[in-house]
Parts: structure tokens; C-alpha cells; sequence
């Protein structure tokens, strides 16, 4: 695989934004598809839309479960998978219950990782547990999230939604989604079976290159074209003349 597609292989596509249009998930699809990028995660309404959009191509399709909250019960994020994955989604995202763990109430989160994932096992799909490392305040959080998601099988942990905002003294909402602090902390706390997914923040080339170099194996972004087109600039590579117009979201 050339240094190009390797570095579009780590990306997933984020098509998550809660303003986007039925045209713009379209618009986003043609875009991974062009840049042959890992896969798309879209809203889940849209699941099925987008395997007919991504036919013909190695793009697969995810989407989010308890996005972006968390909040839902078990069965309801165990019957949003299990649609999902009906509907054609190969790769599921989903939050855990952030109160759960703030609570320490672990037997409670591996119980929903559990289930989730066993729902995404018998339909042939992959698991990304996500975080939501902003409204974690310890490391102690992470780490046990880690060692559950090693025991229990999921094929990946990410780092956060894109939309975790916390608000700031000044009435302000923001995040800091993939900070390297954590994904180093995540890499080091989960088995070497579990890939580690940056989500909120990675929108360089030089980006995408340092948290690479930390351990991810995936990134969720808006800006898939400016980065791979970077990439082909400065691996000397012919570029295409775009427009390089970032996706709403993250």
C-alpha cells in the first residue's frame, strides 16, 4: 500500500454534523469514495443511503450509537445497533454511559459494551467504544475504560464525539477532543488487540502524521481532502485542482 492510501486507510470520514443535509451526506460519501479513505460514519438514518452511494468502492460504512450523549438505555443502544447493522453498517460507534462511569459503576458499562458488541459480532461488524475524555476529569476514568474494553473484546477506543462541549467560566462552550496526552494514556492502558481512534482536532496533514506516530490506527475528520491533498503535495505526487471546502462537524 503506497504512503497515500495508507494514510487515507486511517481515516473515517465524519458525516455527523446534526445540520446536514441529505445532499451534503451524498456529497460527503463522493468524497471518501474519490479519496478511498477507511470508511464514512454518517448518521444513522442515512445508513442505508450510503451503502448505495459507496457501491462499487472498499469504503465502509459506520455509524454512532448513543451519539453524542450516551444517554439512551442498553436496549435502546442495542436496538439502534442492531439496525444499524440491517441497514448495512459494518463499523458502530458508540458512547458509553459518561454518568455510569463518572459514577464508577463498571459491572454497568460492561454490560453495555458487552451487549453492544456481541450484537455487532453475530452481524459481522466492529466495535469503536467511545470516551468522551472531555467530561472525564481523571485519568482513573480512562484507564478503566480501557482495561473493560481490552476484557471484553472491542476492536477499538476512541478518544471522543467531535461534540463533547464543556462549558467555561466565561459562559463559552469548547472542546479538546484527541489531546495527545490521552491517546498515549489510551494506547499504553488497552490490550495490543485494541486500536486506538483520535476523533475532534485532527484537521492537518501534520495531524493525521503525529497521532500516527502515538499509536492510531484511525482518525474521525471533517478535513479529508485538505489532508490528503497535502499529502500528495508533499509526497510528490500530482494533485487534482479542488476546492478544498471542509464538511461541517469536527
Amino acid at each position: 500500500m503506497n504512503q497515500i492510501k495508507a494514510l487515507a486507510k486511517m481515516i473515517d470520514h465524519s458525516l455527523l454534523h446534526p445540520t446536514m443535509t441529505d445532499a451534503e451526506l451524498k456529497a460527503g460519501c463522493d468524497i471518501a469514495k474519490k479519496y478511498e479513505v477507511a470508511s464514512v460514519c454518517i448518521k444513522p438514518y442515512a445508513v442505508k443511503d450510503a451503502v448505495k452511494w459507496l457501491a462499487g468502492s472498499d469504503v465502509l460504512v459506520c455509524t454512532v450509537i448513543g451519539f453524542p450523549h450516551g444517554n439512551s438505555t442498553v436496549a435502546i443502544k442495542v436496538a439502534e445497533t442492531e439496525q444499524a447493522c440491517k441497514d448495512g453498517a459494518t463499523e458502530i460507534d458508540m458512547v458509553v454511559n459518561i454518568g455510569k462511569v463518572l459514577g464508577e459503576e463498571w459491572a454497568y458499562i460492561q454490560d453495555e459494551i458487552a451487549q453492544i458488541h456481541d450484537v455487532c459480532l453475530k452481524n459481522g461488524a466492529i466495535l469503536k467504544v467511545i470516551f468522551e475524555n472531555d467530561y472525564l476529569p481523571e485519568d482513573k476514568f480512562k484507564i478503566r475504560l480501557c482495561e473493560i474494553c481490552s476484557e471484553m473484546g472491542a476492536e477499538f477506543v476512541k478518544t471522543s464525539t467531535g461534540y463533547g462541549f464543556v462549558k467555561g467560566s466565561d459562559g463559552k462552550y469548547s472542546y479538546e477532543g484527541a489531546t495527545d496526552k490521552d491517546l498515549i494514556l489510551m494506547r499504553k492502558h488497552s490490550a495490543t488487540s485494541v486500536q486506538v481512534k483520535a476523533a475532534g482536532g485532527v484537521r492537518t496533514l501534520d495531524d493525521l502524521l503525529k497521532v500516527r506516530d502515538l499509536g492510531v490506527t484511525r482518525v474521525g475528520a471533517t478535513a479529508t481532502i485538505a489532508m490528503i491533498e497535502e499529502a500528495k503535495k508533499r509526497y510528490g505526487i500530482a494533485s487534482e485542482n479542488v476546492v478544498i471546502t471542509e464538511t461541517k462537524g469536527y
